[in-house]
């Protein structure tokens, strides 16, 4: 007890606001934590379970969709937007061939489907005068026989051995120009190979032979579009085979997207499995999920007495047609759905969220073709839920906000008033002392005079100036505390009238030379002769400056120069007045016009005053609207300067 009442009174009451405001808060913040975290825990469980409800909805509606598109694939062959997804393609096999929709999203075929083939018969002789004799030029002859004939297969066959003999004679452009007249060709196979694609691919030979680089990149560049826009109908090595040339001569590592060649290779598995149960084996499936060239891809099929027809879906497909339009049934945002095939490997493109619970479908209890596998990234927050936490935590921070506050105010408040009453204290001790040295001063002089110790008329002359100058400065010295408890209590009145500046700068200089002679300075004044007037009052402007030369003078011992100078900036008439002096330091810079500050500097050198004299400084300027600007640099002086509005001119 003894200890706390030590403490002093203002401490006391800091201690005693913390014991009572900030133990029951902490307290609070507690509870409404614990409160928080159980409340947190049940949203968290009621989370789990609507994402083991969502998972359901989503693995239903995934069947209901996979259920139409069956239903479309066995109604009409075909599926909505097959073209919309780059990596979806419904395709159907029969006894004559096979077809593709959209037509050419394949890159090669699981069987060859034969165009017409070029009749040899006709080219007995002329092959004979090529491969026999070696008569390259008689054989072309023999061929031109058949080039304008009517049939297309004749014709093809006679044109592309004319460019052929053309080449082995070594004429390399007639044999550009009889091979570019095939190239337009389709439906004629040479060799198995289409006539066009033929054509293009001996082009891009001779012109690598010849070393026309440019025109080898724009002919493989043509063949290139033919092998990816479905033209030509190949099986997978002889479109590899092309393929690789194309490699070579673009300089590229592929020719196709990866889920095109997964297209093709799912089309051609597919096949395969279509006649293994042709032979007798085991059935198509109805709906099966293979791995293809690192991609899973799900097949939907259709078998009827006329053929098969199926629908094979990539990643994308699946996401976007499937998967998206059964997601749009859950309202959690962050909810995102993982398709696993039978070896685990992610169908869909997006993945979900790993950390969290995961709800997982299988396949043998949905009857989807994968595994659903579904998690929320964060678990939606209900609405009432976040709504008491909004609550909870503004309750939370209203307090700690309130506490804070209260705490930093009082605070404040406490050290302001101790600041208040430590300068009211120093104002006090040096107003006396400023009252002591005239006082003193006319008791001696008036008791010399009183008790007749002065006996001339010369001293008795020097001793009344001399009572005159302190009771001067002791009725000066009142004048100011009087101003300054006027302007503090805002009744001082100011008189503005319109005035010449440089009359009134010289007015206060004049008055001010007898203190600053008695000191040994001495002031300059310059001032611009073209300065307008301004509108203030002359009595307390001059006060402000005599404040600011007795601060001068005070606070540069040793320097002789005071200097005052007026001039214009701007639109406005600045009165700066600059010393040599000890200069101000930065940190006491802002606390200058506050009422009883005094710097270190009054403090180390002893200088004299009440530490008002800027105050007042201050409220004079801010009562005639100016501005006061203070430059200065400890050991290196001060400017003061004082900024009014001018008349217009």
């Amino acid at each position: 007890m003894r200890l706390f009442e030590s403490v002093p009174p203002s401490r006391r009451l800091l201690a005693l606001f913390l014991i009572l405001t900030v133990a029951p808060a902490a307290g609070l913040a507690w509870l409404g934590w614990r409160l928080l975290e159980q409340d947190r825990a049940l949203e968290a469980q009621r989370a789990l379970e609507r994402q083991e409800y969502a998972t359901d909805l989503v693995a239903g509606a995934l069947s209901r969709r996979i259920a139409a598109s069956r239903s479309q694939l066995t109604q009409s062959s075909d599926v909505p937007s097959p073209a919309a997804t780059p990596d979806a393609v419904v395709v159907t096999f029969q006894q004559d061939g096979l077809r593709d929709t959209p037509a050419g999203r394949l890159l090669y075929y699981p069987a060859v489907f034969q165009d017409r083939e070029v009749p040899e018969a006709q080219f007995q002789e002329g092959q004979k005068l090529e491969f026999n004799h070696r008569d390259y030029a008689k054989a072309i002859e023999q061929f031109r026989g058949f080039a304008n004939s009517k049939d297309l297969a004749l014709r093809t066959g006679a044109q592309f051995r004319i460019a052929r003999n053309e080449r082995k004679l070594g004429n390399l452009h007639q044999a550009l120009a009889a091979y570019e007249k095939l190239i337009g060709v389709d439906g004629v196979s040479i060799a198995g190979v289409p006539a066009g694609l033929a054509a293009r691919q001996a082009r891009c030979v001779l012109l690598e032979e010849m070393g026309r680089k440019e025109d080898l990149r724009r002919e493989a560049g043509a063949l290139l579009d033919d092998l990816l826009n479905g033209r030509f109908r190949l099986i997978r090595p002889v479109f590899q085979l092309h393929a690789e040339q194309v490699c070579r001569w673009l300089g590229r590592s592929n020719i196709a997207e990866p889920s095109r060649l997964a297209l093709s290779a799912a089309a051609e598995w597919l096949w395969q499995e279509w006649q293994k149960a042709r032979s007798g084996g085991a059935s198509v499936a109805d709906t099966a999920t293979v791995r293809l060239l690192d991609r899973s891809l799900t097949i939907l099929s259709n078998i009827t007495p006329e053929g098969l027809s199926a629908l094979i879906a990539g990643p994308r497909y699946v996401e976007t047609e499937w998967l998206f339009p059964a997601k749009q049934m859950i309202p959690a945002a962050r909810f995102s759905v993982l398709l696993r095939d039978d070896a685990g490997n992610a169908v869909n493109n997006i993945a979900p969220t790993q950390s969290g619970h995961l709800s997982m479908r299988l396949a043998s209890d949905t009857g989807l073709p994968w595994t659903v596998v579904a998690s929320i990234a964060s678990p939606a927050e209900s609405e009432s839920f976040a709504s008491r936490r909004r609550l909870l935590l503004a309750g939370l921070a209203l307090a700690a906000v309130l506490v804070i506050t209260t705490g930093y105010t009082l605070t404040r408040s406490l050290s302001h008033e101790l600041d208040i009453a430590r300068l009211k204290s120093e104002f006090v001790a040096a107003v006396s002392h400023e009252f002591r040295t005239p006082l003193a001063t006319l008791r001696q002089l008036t008791e010399n005079l009183a008790d007749g110790r002065v006996s001339t008329d010369e001293r008795r002359s020097a001793y009344y100036q001399t009572q005159q100058r302190a009771t001067n400065r002791l009725s000066r010295l009142v004048e100011r505390l009087l101003d300054f408890g006027r302007m503090e209590a805002g009744a001082l009145r100011y008189h503005f009238e319109l005035l010449n500046l440089g009359r009134l700068i010289g007015d206060v200089v004049d008055e001010f030379e007898n203190v600053a002679s008695t000191s040994g300075h001495q002031i300059m004044v310059a001032v611009d002769p073209d300065l307008p007037e301004v509108h203030a009052d002359p009595e307390a402007l001059g006060q402000a400056l005599w404040n600011l030369l007795d601060n001068a003078i005070k606070y540069s011992p040793g320097k002789e120069a005071v200097r005052v100078e007026v001039a214009r900036e701007g639109d406005f008439a600045a009165i700066r007045i600059r010393d040599d002096g000890l200069g101000i330091a930065p940190q006491e810079q802002k606390q200058l016009f506050r009422k009883f500050f005094r710097g270190s500097a009054a403090s180390s050198t002893h200088v004299k005053g009440a530490g008002i004299g800027l105050a007042m400084v201050d409220y004079v300027v801010r009562a005639h609207r100016g501005r006061i600007r203070v430059e200065s640099e400890p050991g290196k002086g001060s400017a003061f300067t004082i900024l009014l509005k001018l008349e217009a001119s």
